[in-house]
């Protein structure tokens, strides 16, 4: 009944051969897998940085945060067509996003009804889908007078914004 009592209290390794393997397939072994994970992770073939032209990724890396652009300020306005054109007509040509369409009298009555204000301010910091024009390549004054040309070309009576 002792031998029984004794064989319950004992752990699976029982010579020191056994301790030995264990210990070492518990903390030498997960190394030697580490290393092999390792070795396999970081040996791909994997181009430099600025290894096919060093000088253009070099400029890259050490450029600017902002940048100043100069506009020459008296530059004539641009119309509300060539705005239009150059802006607006990528989603409002073909009504992407819920955009009205040019021309569509329907889609532009409610909004000719909120005024020249209201279509300026969406036109400027956005509206929906439409992201903000304000601060773009055309001043505020030429973004109206795109705002006009469509208003008008929907059916509004919307008079061309002064500079």
């Amino acid at each position: 009944m002792s031998d029984h009592a004794h064989d319950s209290h004992t752990g699976p390794i029982k010579t020191p051969a056994q301790l030995l393997w264990t210990s070492f397939f518990s903390f030498v072994g997960p190394i030697f897998i580490i290393i092999g994970l390792v070795y396999y992770v970081t040996s791909g073939d994997k181009p430099a940085a600025g290894a096919v032209d060093p000088e253009l990724a070099t400029a890259q890396r050490i450029q600017r945060v902002g940048t100043v652009e100069l506009r020459d300020a008296n530059r004539p306005l641009a119309t509300g067509d060539a705005v239009y054109t150059a802006q607006c007509s990528a989603c409002h040509a073909a009504g992407l996003a819920g955009a009205p369409k040019f021309g569509d009298a329907a889609a532009w009555a409610p909004r000719i009804g909120q005024g020249y204000e209201a279509l300026l301010n969406s036109a400027l910091k956005g509206k929906g889908a439409m992201g903000a024009q304000g601060g773009g390549a055309f001043s505020d004054v030429e973004i109206g007078r795109a705002v006009v040309h469509m208003a008008n070309a929907g059916g509004g009576k919307l008079a061309e914004p002064a500079a």
